[in-house]
C-alpha cells in the first residue's frame, strides 16, 4: 500500500456523469419568476384598490386640521372628529401593510416580519372596524345614505370586528389555518371602500348619480365581491396545506 492510499484512504468509485435536464431547469426558473412577480404583483394590486380611499382619507383629515368650511356633508366630522380620525389613521395602514402579507415568499423568506406586520394589523384593523360602527350609530345619517345602508355597515363592521377576533383567538393556539382564513376575510371587508369604487363608477358613468337604495345595494356590492374572492382565495390556496410541512401535536404546542 503506498503512502498515498495511507493517508487519504480508498479511491472514491468514478460518478456517472451528473445529466442536466434543460427542460426540468425552465420549468424551474418559470416557476420561480412566476412566485416573483406574485410577490409584488398581487401587494401592488390591493394597494392600487386603496388609493381612491386612502385619498379621500388624506383630503379628509387636510380638511379637519386645516379648518375648512362647515358643510351639511362635513359638519358631522367636525362636531365629533376623533372617531373620523382614528378609523383614517388605522385603515390605512391595516390596507397597505395587509397587501404584504399576501405575497408568499416574503411571508416563507421573513416569518419575523409576518408576525410583527399582524400585531400592527390586528390592532389597526380592529380600531378601523369600532371607530366605522361608532360612526355609523352615533353620527347623522348623510342626505345621500338610509337606514338601508346603515344596517349594511353594522353588519359588515360587526363581521370585521368578529374575523378579526376570530383569527387572533386562532393564533394563539397555533390553528394557523383557522387564523389565516379570518384574516383574509377580515381584510376583505376592510377593503370594501376600494372596491365599492368600481362598483360606483359604472353606475355613474351610465345612469347617473344613484339614489338611496341604488347607493347601498352597490356599497354592498363592493363588500359581497371581496367577500367572495377571499372565500376563493381561502378555498383555492390555504385549504391545500404546503408541502412538507405537519400539524403540529397538541404536545408540541
Amino acid at each position: 500500500m503506498t503512502e498515498e492510499n495511507m493517508t487519504t484512504g480508498p479511491s472514491p468509485s468514478p460518478q456517472p456523469p451528473h445529466h442536466h435536464q434543460p427542460g426540468k431547469r425552465r420549468n424551474d426558473n418559470r416557476s420561480r419568476a412566476f412566485a416573483t412577480r406574485a410577490d409584488w404583483l398581487i401587494p401592488a394590486a390591493l394597494i392600487l384598490l386603496t388609493v381612491v380611499p386612502v385619498a379621500a382619507g388624506a383630503f379628509r383629515l387636510t380638511e379637519l386640521a386645516g379648518g375648512a368650511e362647515v358643510t351639511p356633508e362635513n359638519a358631522r366630522f367636525f362636531a365629533s372628529p376623533l372617531p373620523v380620525v382614528l378609523h383614517i389613521l388605522s385603515v390605512t395602514p391595516y390596507c397597505i401593510l395587509g397587501a404584504f402579507q399576501f405575497a408568499p415568499g416574503l411571508r416563507r423568506r421573513r416569518p419575523g416580519w409576518h408576525r410583527a406586520a399582524g400585531r400592527l394589523l390586528v390592532p389597526c384593523g380592529l380600531v378601523a372596524a369600532l371607530s366605522g360602527l361608532w360612526m355609523t350609530v352615533f353620527y347623522d345619517l348623510p342626505a345621500t345614505d338610509g337606514e338601508l345602508l346603515a344596517a349594511f355597515r353594522l353588519v359588515f363592521g360587526t363581521v370585521m370586528v368578529v374575523a378579526i377576533v376570530v383569527a387572533f383567538l386562532a393564533v394563539r393556539r397555533r390553528d394557523i389555518s383557522t387564523h389565516s382564513a379570518w384574516m383574509v376575510r377580515g381584510y376583505a371587508i376592510g377593503q370594501g371602500a376600494g372596491t365599492q369604487v368600481f362598483t360606483h363608477l359604472p353606475w355613474i358613468l351610465f345612469v347617473g348619480p344613484p339614489g338611496e337604495l341604488s347607493r347601498a345595494l352597490l356599497m354592498a356590492a363592493g363588500w359581497v365581491i371581496n367577500l367572495v374572492v377571499a372565500e376563493w382565495v381561502i378555498r383555492t390556496y390555504l385549504a391545500r396545506p404546503a408541502r412538507g410541512s405537519k400539524r403540529l401535536s397538541p404536545s408540541r404546542r
